[in-house]
């Protein structure tokens, strides 16, 4: 398959302009211009169109198996890849928990067997998540696992988890950390100050969050371990990854379109689908992640997708479920957002959303250097299209955005060379054999 005239944008070949693409097979086989086609050589004319690696998504709840309700692995990776994601990283929250072999080669093979976006699983840090035993870190490594968090809770016991990070680094294993000490945060569903005040809800002051950071990041220090710390939301937060960072530690850091574009105003009313944890912060926090994003102290946007049916949505305030679905509008919102705006370039984002992804979980991906996976995003720069949660591939249609006009749109997606997202639409499996 050839890809012409498109306007491909990859950092990692300081390519900005527009350039054809061969694929071969599964994989990229020549970059350059006005590449000749070759006899009986299918063409896919991308002229007006801009063509980037396919993003990839550190953090995505995908409720299987157990909740399946909120989202199973198939309308889950089928919004990854309407959205633009070709890889996606699941949390091991699921019921039971992902903390052994055969939990994670169950979400490996259905998502071989599905063909949609490639949902690699994370593993518990602890068994159960229940924070007192770790996990069998070097045979899950083996079985293809490159990531260990706890996600939802936080490892309290500075003794486990130090003992984990001890026994993961010889396997060079990611150690992605859920910040929040829950005796702190305690009742808190929002971020604690006027705003919770005013609506008579109890809050969960920053420094919940603050001080595990700080906590992991000197355990870190200690063990040699490589630590990311997940939708970080507090520029003191942010402060203590860039000190880490100039000292040489292994450390890095997600940030969610959430923690950048809303902040905890919109949750009057008792907005329930701006609950989330940690919480929606301040306008200062947003500004301080987006300098964050600019001077190379974020290494992700990484979306949080939290999927939930709606009944727990809609509830009242303090019973509601934490988490947005954000899959399927995350790369729009940040074209809109920081690109549009002229805060980051297209170049950054690739980095963020791609690049710097995969280079964390030790993938040959992230750019579309000849030998490389054949995973391709091709979006529409201009055209502009109000987010409409009801037209979702997501189970979930729990999303702040609705109505919001962004541009940025995914047109074409491209897995391993295969066409799984045509002209906005996902290709049935039947039209793909």
């Amino acid at each position: 398959m050839l890809l012409r005239n498109g306007h491909l944008v990859d950092p990692g070949q300081a390519i900005d302009g527009v350039t054809d693409i061969r694929i071969e097979g599964d994989h990229i086989a020549e970059v350059g211009p006005d590449l000749p086609v070759k006899p009986g050589e299918e063409m896919m004319d991308l002229a007006g169109l801009y063509v980037i690696p396919g993003l990839i998504d550190l953090h995505v709840h995908l409720r299987d198996p157990g909740h399946e309700d909120s989202e199973d692995l198939e309308s889950g990776s089928r919004a990854a890849i309407a959205g633009g994601f070709t890889t996606v990283v699941a949390m091991p929250n699921t019921d039971p928990v992902i903390d052994n072999v055969p939990m994670a080669t169950y979400i490996q093979e259905k998502s071989r067997r599905l063909g949609y976006a490639d949902v690699i699983p994370s593993a518990a840090i602890t068994k159960g998540e229940m924070g007192k035993e770790i996990t069998e870190i070097g045979m899950l490594k083996e079985a293809g696992v490159p990531a260990f968090t706890d996600d939802g809770k936080t490892v309290m016991d500075a003794g486990v988890l130090r003992n984990a990070m001890d026994y993961g680094v010889p396997f060079d294993v990611l150690f992605m950390e859920h910040c929040e000490d829950p005796y702190l945060r305690d009742r808190g569903v929002m971020n604690e100050g006027q705003v919770a005040t005013e609506l008579g809800l109890f809050g969960a002051p920053k420094e919940a969050e603050e001080i595990i950071i700080m906590r992991d990041i000197m355990l870190a220090e200690l063990t040699g371990a490589r630590l990311h710390i997940q939708h970080l939301s507090t520029a003191r937060g942010l402060d203590m990854v860039r000190t880490a960072k100039a000292k040489g530690l292994p450390v890095s850091c997600e940030v969610t379109p959430h923690h950048l574009f809303l902040t905890e105003e919109t949750v009057r009313g008792y907005n329930t689908l701006a609950k989330v944890a940690p919480p929606l912060r301040t306008a200062e926090d947003n500004a301080a992640l987006i300098d964050g994003l600019r001077d190379g102290t974020v290494d992700c946007i990484a979306t949080d997708h939290a999927p939930h049916a709606a009944e727990f949505k809609d509830c009242e305030f303090v019973r509601a479920r934490f988490g947005i679905s954000s899959i399927e509008v995350a790369f729009p919102l940040a074209w809109t957002r920081l690109v549009g705006s002229g805060q980051l370039t297209l170049s950054d984002l690739v980095r963020l959303m791609s690049a710097r992804p995969a280079q964390l979980l030790g993938l040959e991906r992230g750019s579309l250097i000849p030998g490389y996976l054949a995973d391709i995003l091709v979006f529409d720069p201009t055209t502009e299209r109000a987010v409409d949660p009801s037209t979702f591939y997501s189970k979930g249609k729990n999303c702040p955005y609705t109505g919001e006009q962004l541009s940025g749109w995914p047109v074409h997606v491209l897995r391993a060379g295969k066409a799984i997202l045509q002209d906005g639409k996902i290709i049935e499996r039947s039209e793909t054999v």
